[in-house]
């Protein structure tokens, strides 16, 4: 068979995902936080981008472009602001020569002092606002800085180890702690690597275990509760053998436990009372980690009418604007087909490009969360009870939109409402049928309904699983008795066989 070239046309289809397009889905899916930092470097290395001043752009559901500035109104913005500042001069210089007044010897008292008596305080009153002097000062200086676990530990360490050789096992073996306060190494590996005995590393380590907090150094949960109860004294023969015996007491075999520990039941339910005062991670309390305020995207709000208003937070949209007027100034001083034209010219492009992004980035959310609260208007007047089963293709097919994006828009986006605050993704929970026929139920609502059963059962009348199946069917929901366990389970809610030997326990050391 001979072989020949040929030639040949043909038509296809394919999705290109250009940078621009998978930018814009990364966008969307941003958090506050990692958006504000994105525009801030978008903003650091294209000129033509600027941070919009002030916050009195009102954004509302009523608001056909909650983000996006007018780009040629840069320029007229600035020459009305300019027009202004010069009206407002000449008025006032006018007004002080018709009374003949200086405003500026006004407030004499307010100005700082020539010499000062206390450099410091000058110091100090220069940083503050106001002063015309320096940077306005910042709240957070005057925070008082959290010392780390490890900070806490050096400074004990020289009253309790007098020997450099003590101190620098000791040392070692404070940078191997973890964050909840364990010691996370092997002895015997660390005496080979610092070149001392075995013995030498025991005995600085039972040194440390007497640091503050109580419960430092322990290489298990036995030992950090040994630990803060002999710190206690409290480690009694029966405490220990309760110590040892911990899994015993997660799986709350109460009965194995007063064997082993040769107890009654009395004894035991003060040993346990005893066991919940200590502190499982003691090194959790001087975690270095910021914690950050959610700052909700979405508000809602009952209207005067009786209707739900859904608002875009202003303080979670970031607000930038194109310097046409910028652009259009270095334009003039540049040749038609330069380099620096050129340049001009793709930050001008990435700068529309941008604005127009974070416009519809915020179409998109307002449009998620508007079909969001029309579908758990229920659960906004009435509670978790009323919470409806939702899923993304209801939402998706009620705003003419993917799946995907309706997922991307939930994800990590958080909506303040008068039940509280809540993640978008919170109002998407599975469809439980109706025992009736009705309307079937959220799982949300379901686990709500048990919760709440058990939590009014008493110590004669413990719910079993089939009792709560058979209370939600008379409720009208549809559910079967796997399903409540799951969710019991999930909750951390023990069985009825261990809640009624618990609420008998207490009943009895309550004298009831």
């Amino acid at each position: 068979m001979a072989l020949s070239a040929s030639l040949h046309l043909r038509q296809s289809q394919s999705l290109v995902m250009t940078p621009q397009l998978m930018q814009s889905i990364q966008l969307l899916q941003m958090t506050h936080l990692e958006l504000n930092q994105f525009i801030a470097q978008e903003v650091e290395k294209n000129p033509l981008l600027e941070f919009q001043a002030g916050d009195d752009l009102p954004v509302a559901a009523d608001r056909a472009d909650p983000i996006a500035v007018d780009e040629t109104a840069g320029g007229e913005a600035r020459a009305q602001a300019d027009l202004y500042d010069n009206a407002t001069s000449s008025s006032g210089e006018q007004l002080g020569e018709q009374l003949d007044a200086d405003f500026a010897n006004v407030f004499q008292d307010d100005t700082p002092p020539q010499r000062a008596d206390a450099p410091e305080l000058l110091g100090q009153w220069k940083s503050m606002p106001g002063s015309g002097e320096g940077d306005d000062y910042d709240l957070d200086d005057f925070v008082a800085g959290r010392k780390s676990l490890r900070d806490t530990l050096l400074e004990q360490l020289p009253f309790a180890l007098t020997q450099p050789s003590d101190r620098l096992i000791a040392q070692n073996l404070i940078d191997q702690l973890d964050d909840a306060g364990y010691l996370q190494a092997d002895l015997a590996e660390v005496a080979e690597r610092l070149g001392t005995l075995h013995a030498d590393v025991v005995r600085v380590l039972l040194t440390l275990q007497q640091f503050d907090p109580p419960g430092v150094f322990a290489r298990s949960l036995g030992e950090c509760l040994a630990i803060q109860l002999r710190a206690r004294d409290r480690l009694d023969p029966a405490m220990e053998a309760l110590v040892a015996n911990l899994e015993l007491l997660a799986r709350r075999d109460f009965a194995s436990l007063k064997k082993i520990c040769g107890v009654d039941e009395e004894d035991l339910i003060d040993m346990l009372a005893e066991i919940r005062k200590l502190d499982p991670k003691p090194g959790t309390s001087f975690e270095t980690s910021v914690s950050e305020a959610i700052v909700p995207d979405i508000v809602v709000r009952a209207g005067p009418d009786g209707a739900w208003m859904v608002e875009l937070n202003p303080d979670a949209l970031p607000r930038v604007l194109v310097n046409q007027a910028y652009y259009a100034t270095v334009s003039r001083g540049t040749q038609k087909n330069s380099a620096d034209q050129a340049f001009l010219n793709e930050c001008l492009q990435n700068a529309n490009w941008l604005t127009r992004s974070l416009d519809q980035r915020a179409r998109t959310i307002m449009k998620v969360a508007t079909e969001i609260v029309r579908q758990q208007d229920a659960f906004l007047v009435n509670g978790i009870g009323h919470l409806r089963p939702l899923n993304l293709k209801t939402v998706a097919d009620a705003i003419k939109m993917h799946e995907s994006t309706v997922s991307r828009v939930t994800s990590n986006k958080y909506m303040l409402t008068p039940r509280g605050l809540f993640e978008l993704k919170y109002f998407f929970t599975v469809s439980i049928g109706s025992a009736e026929g009705g309307d079937s139920h959220s799982a949300e609502a379901v686990r709500h309904r048990i919760r709440t059963m058990i939590l009014g059962e008493s110590a004669d009348a413990v719910l079993s699983d089939d009792d709560i199946v058979d209370n939600l069917k008379q409720a009208g929901v549809d559910i079967a008795r796997r399903t409540v366990a799951k969710y019991r389970e999930a909750m951390n809610i023990p069985s009825s066989v261990q809640r009624r030997r618990e609420k008998r326990a207490l009943a009895k050391a309550s004298g009831f």
